[in-house]
């Protein structure tokens, strides 16, 4: 008996078998003891146990099955998990739970050590990439999306500004005659926390510097009032991750909701600035193509293809850093549970899944996709045929993809392509 006592306290180590629940830690001992898991076991019915739980589904002793065997426990044990997995997540029955009311966190001015353009931090040559470059304005985000990676890399309570931002903008070495596609917002969200320690100023007085850069502001939030108070460069673009109502309100906490983001966009537009939409992570649930058939249908009426620069559309993609860190906190969601299939050396959707998403979705904007004022539209972090099976085209490298992204931009802005 000692023996597996041991077997047991060391099984689970490094898990997450105290942020279970009591009478959970119970039931499961209790079995292990009972059935003699192994250590692989162990550590496989905690995960199960901790996915359930963050789910808000059906509890782990609720699915145990009733047997003598442990290998027939263990195998319809996990039968079982999947099942709930692969459903179509619904969110009818959902609670939220430890979810902030507030965004709280500290600020903090530093000088960052080392300073220039990244590469976007998905890039792969498994996928088809637009070879965005990346600028930190901030590190982390004041945002508490469920699905967000950022909380993977930086400390989520504290905001972080470089010091001496302002000064290397003005340093940064740009070749004045090719095009440059630079983001804002993959460390952070690009308009949430405004001006604050001259970020906004700073990068205005980039974009006017450095006409060759298409600058771009990805956000969440509707905090526009330092571009709706100056002038903004014509090579700026403000683009919004839009989301459905549901989604925004289980999973993208303390974000503006989606009637403050478009309202957010047309406020933009109509003073001239050329705005677009990214729609990622586009989710499945039971009903989903309805509702984001509603969100699709809305841009279209509110917004002219002239004033529109780009639609992107993206999905659920994890690494096991990511889903670690998700199972470590104490909340609800339901952004995991997903059937979890290869892609490219990470986990997401079926591609039958992601067909009928994006192909749905860029069918929804016809309208947008002829004449002389037509948006570019894009998947982001996809392997190659994705496009081909729900755009009908597709680029034979991130080179043309690139290009192709660059002058399309570049026309919308009225300004040349230099490549």
């Amino acid at each position: 008996m000692n023996s597996y006592v041991d077997k047991f306290n060391n099984a689970i180590k490094n898990t997450f078998f105290q942020k279970l629940p009591q009478n959970e830690r119970e039931f499961i001992e209790e079995q292990a003891f009972k059935f003699k898991f192994s250590n692989q076991e162990i550590k496989q019915i905690i995960n199960i146990a901790r996915d359930l739980g963050m789910w808000d589904e059906k509890r782990i002793a609720v699915i145990f099955p009733d047997h003598t065997q442990r290998k027939v426990v263990f195998t319809r044990l996990v039968k079982a998990y999947e099942e709930i997995r692969n459903k179509p997540n619904s969110y009818d029955n959902f609670t939220l739970k430890n979810i902030p009311q507030e965004q709280k966190f500290t600020f903090k001015v530093a000088e960052k050590q080392g300073f220039g353009l990244g590469l976007c931090p998905v890039a792969s040559e498994k996928t088809r990439c637009c070879n965005l470059l990346t600028l930190d304005a901030v590190e982390s985000c004041g945002f508490d999306c469920s699905y967000c990676s950022i909380q993977s890399f930086y400390n989520q309570n504290t905001i972080t500004f470089d010091s001496t931002f302002k000064d290397k903008l003005l340093n940064l070495d740009l070749d004045k005659n090719k095009t440059y596609h630079i983001g804002t917002g993959q460390a952070s969200d690009s308009l949430m926390f405004g001006n604050r320690e001259g970020v906004l100023e700073s990068l205005f007085i980039f974009a006017r510097n450095n006409p060759n850069v298409i600058l771009e502001f990805k956000t969440k939030s509707d905090n526009i009032k330092y571009l709706l108070e100056n002038d903004v460069p014509k090579n700026i673009l403000c683009t919004w991750s839009l989301n459905t109502p549901t989604i925004i309100e289980n999973e993208e906490h303390l974000t503006a909701s989606l009637e403050k983001r478009i309202n957010a966009a047309r406020a933009l537009a109509d003073k001239g600035v050329k705005v677009g939409f990214h729609f990622h992570p586009i989710v499945e649930y039971v009903g989903y193509l309805d509702e984001y058939q509603k969100v699709y249908e809305e841009l279209l009426v509110k917004f002219k293809p002239s004033e529109v620069a780009l639609v992107s559309f993206g999905t659920l993609t994890f690494i096991k850093p990511v889903i670690k860190q998700l199972r470590g906190r104490e909340f609800h969601t339901k952004i995991t549970q997903i059937p979890h299939e290869n892609a490219s050396g990470k986990t997401s959707y079926p591609n039958s899944t992601k067909v009928e998403m994006f192909k749905h979705a860029y069918e929804s904007f016809t309208a947008w996709q002829e004449g002389e004022e037509k948006v570019f539209f894009y998947l982001c972090m996809e392997e190659h045929e994705m496009w081909a099976k729900t755009f009908g085209y597709q680029y034979s490298t991130n080179n043309n993809f690139e290009n192709a992204m660059l002058e399309a931009y570049c026309k919308k802005l009225g300004q040349n392509y230099l490549i």
